[in-house]
This record gives structure tokens, C-alpha cells and sequence, in this order.
């Protein structure tokens, strides 16, 4: 049966594919390595989106698809220090390097502990750089602070998911509460991140 969640998730993709096609013709005029790096969160962003519509909201409990899903803010963030933040692009991809593999070994290895660790601050982190990043980039396009709004969005729904695979609860976001706005949300950064990377100046 289609539901509003999945309309909500269907509207997602389209943007997430239409980003996924935005930052392929732009790496194919300037071969720039930020727009693969922007790719590819939205490309995880599009397949993620899909899962969730044939399989169902259930998946976010697997810690393959945490894992995998990390890849969306990670792919981001890492995109903006490497066009808008060269003096730290360097140290930035260590950092999301050494990210990824923390939330793959500790979800995946069911080290609960350090997964309470790793998951919130790597996630934090790349959503802060999400956030923050558009207001203070120099040169950055009129109306990119947009990309930041699409971070607070991010940085929400991923610490919210990441303390409930903890069984926990961040503030008010209880399980169900969580399960009620994630669809909404994603589509709403996937809106707010559409006006913020496609702004010309």
C-alpha cells in the first residue's frame, strides 16, 4: 500500500536525483573532486530513500543501513571543506575517514559502547560542518546559507535515529515520534539542500 511516508520518501529520491545529475555535470565541466564528494551523499541519499520504500522504516534498525546512511552528512561535509575550506580539507577527510570506519566496526561488531561514542560525535561533527559551513564560506552563492538549513535538518534526524538504535532518547524524539517526522524531514533537507547547491550567485 502507498502511504504518505513513502510519497514523502519518492519525492526524496527525485530530488536526491536530480542533485546526483546537478553534481555529475558540474564534475564533468570542472573535474572539481567536491562535486564527488557531494555525489556521493546524494547518491546514498537516493538508494537509501528507495530501501525505504520497498522494504520499509524497519531497515533503520540494521547496522548495515547506519553504516551505509553515514555516508549521506560524511559525503556532504566533506564536500563543502574541500571548495570552501582548503586550509582543512586534509585533516577533515582523515576525520571522516576514521568516522566511517568507527560506525562501521562498533554498528556492525555490536560494540554497543563505543558505538554510543562514535555515532553521535562523527555524525555531530559532519552535521555542524553541514550547518555552520554555508554561513561563514567565502564566495559562496547568494541564498547558499540554505545547504546550512539542510544541515540543522540532517544533524537532527541522524542524532535522533542514532540515539534510538542505542535505545535511548534524545529530548522530546521518542521512538515513535522519530518514526512520525523522519519522512517529512528528509524531504525537507532534501528541499532545503536542492536551494542551497543550485543557487548560481
Amino acid at each position: 500500500m502507498f502511504t504518505l511516508d513513502n510519497l514523502f520518501l519518492l519525492l526524496t529520491g527525485l530530488i536526491a536525483a536530480y542533485l546526483c545529475w546537478f553534481f555529475y555535470q558540474r564534475y564533468q565541466l570542472h573535474k572539481a573532486l567536491h562535486n564527488l564528494y557531494y555525489l556521493m551523499g546524494f547518491a546514498v541519499l537516493l538508494v537509501s530513500g528507495l530501501l525505504l520504500i520497498f522494504l520499509g522504516l524497519d531497515i533503520l534498525a540494521s547496522p548495515y543501513v547506519l553504516t551505509v546512511a553515514s555516508l549521506i552528512p560524511l559525503g556532504i561535509s566533506m564536500g563543502l571543506a574541500e571548495e570552501y575550506f582548503p586550509a582543512w580539507k586534509t585533516y577533515f577527510k582523515w576525520f571522516a575517514a576514521i568516522g566511517f570506519l568507527a560506525i562501521a566496526v562498533t554498528s556492525i561488531g555490536g560494540m554497543d559502547a563505543l558505538k554510543k561514542i562514535a555515532v553521535p560525535l562523527f555524525h555531530g561533527v559532519a552535521g555542524l560542518v553541514i550547518f555552520i559551513g554555508p554561513f561563514v564560506a567565502k564566495d559562496a552563492p547568494k541564498g547558499f546559507w540554505w545547504v546550512g538549513i539542510g544541515g540543522v535538518l540532517i544533524g537532527l534526524g541522524g542524532i535522533a535515529l542514532a540515539f534510538i538504535s542505542l535505545g535511548k532518547q534524545l529530548l522530546f524524539f521518542s521512538p515513535e515520534f522519530v518514526m512520525l517526522i523522519l519522512t517529512p524531514l528528509l524531504f525537507l533537507m532534501a528541499g532545503a539542500f536542492a536551494l542551497g547547491f543550485t543557487k548560481k550567485g
